[in-house]
């Protein structure tokens, strides 16, 4: 298999297709990501090869997805960012806002070449994630099987933990109340729902340890401090590889996509549609997904995947069944409502 420096040193050759950038830069780039093993990858996969290819150094940093700051930027247009990954909800809601550019995706790739959801008219997909079942192998004999399990605390005695926030823990808790997937959104559209939701989680409120970035879920299970969680998967197969023995299970998983996106009135938009574009090519996709265990968008990115690394990918079909989509439009229209019940709730 070529290495990536190998494919680097093809594509700058590629002078008359347009995957090859001038030099020298004009610019810094600041590229904004959720951090820990996401940014890990990004740097090798993405920011390092991008570098090297075209001289533009890339200022990463990282938040835990608030938009607030963002908004700040465009409101008093003095605009830091220039590149933030951001997640389908918040997407959404920024475009609508006016947070986010337009993409040209002229200056980025094919439409066709990517998953249909990946494609938006503030931002493109840049991974294929899921929010997973993940439990700690040493401090548990019999493994669990799905959300039901979760909140069986007789038979799996000990502290679990859950992403402090309404998105995704709501539908969690749905899963585990017995609702199929296909009609989760459709239940937690009514209130009927959304009470029921809530009445599941108090059955184990006094058993959960909230966490709230993404690093917190292997480490906490790692320590012993929950025996149970959940997790992006990606987390978990990074901890996997450093000899944690966590394990995943994807039955009830719910996946969504990450998104690549330029706050509207940044001075470096030209660096950013070149990151961008160079980041959403097939092999520089294909090279993040061998770091870690996130689904390419690309779909020739896909197809070239090792078979290895692809079982363990939220887009391998087996880890599909069962699995839920994320309803970004959902979270736009009942988000802030939820949250504050959510809020509200947890504070109790």
């Amino acid at each position: 298999m070529a290495t990536l420096r190998q494919h680097l040193l093809g594509m700058t050759a590629l002078v008359g297709t347009g995957l090859a950038f001038a030099a020298p830069a004009q610019a810094d780039l600041t590229v904004i990501s959720f951090g820990g093993a996401v940014q890990q990858a990004q740097i090798k996969a993405y920011y390092e090869p991008f570098t090297a290819a075209t001289g533009i150094k890339i200022i990463p940093g990282e938040y835990n997805g608030e938009q607030a700051k963002i908004k700040a930027m465009v409101d008093t247009k003095n605009v830091t960012w220039d590149v933030v990954e951001v997640e389908t909800a918040e997407l959404l809601r920024g475009c609508e806002e006016g947070l986010y550019e337009p993409l040209d995706f002229a200056k980025i790739g094919d439409k066709k070449d990517f998953l249909a959801s990946a494609v938006t008219e503030c931002g493109i997909g840049t991974f294929v994630w899921a929010t997973i079942l993940a439990y700690n192998a040493d401090k548990l004999t019999t493994p669990p099987t799905s959300w039901a399990d979760f909140w069986d605390v007789k038979k799996f005695p000990g502290k679990r933990s859950l992403r402090k926030g309404a998105k995704f823990t709501l539908e969690i808790a749905l899963l585990a109340d017995g609702v199929k997937p296909a009609e989760v959104y459709k239940v937690l559209a009514t209130k009927e729902g959304v009470d029921r939701a809530f009445a599941k989680l108090d059955q184990i409120k006094g058993d959960i340890q909230w966490w709230q970035a993404g690093a917190q879920p292997p480490q906490m299970l790692a320590s012993g401090d929950v025996i149970m969680s959940s997790a992006y998967n990606g987390r978990i197969a990074t901890a996997q590889k450093e000899g944690r023995n966590l394990q995943i299970v994807w039955n009830g998983s719910v996946y969504d996509a990450d998104h690549w996106t330029i706050p509207k009135g940044t001075p470096n938009a030209a660096e950013a549609y070149k990151f961008i574009q160079f980041a959403s090519l097939p092999k520089t996709q294909g090279a993040y997904s061998q770091q870690i265990a996130y689904g390419p968008v690309n779909l020739k990115a896909i197809d070239g995947l090792d078979a290895k690394i692809a079982a363990n990918l939220p887009t391998a079909p087996k880890n599909l069944e069962n699995a839920l989509a994320n309803n970004g439009q959902f979270w736009v229209e009942y988000g802030e409502e939820l949250e504050q019940r959510f809020n509200a709730w947890a504070a109790k």
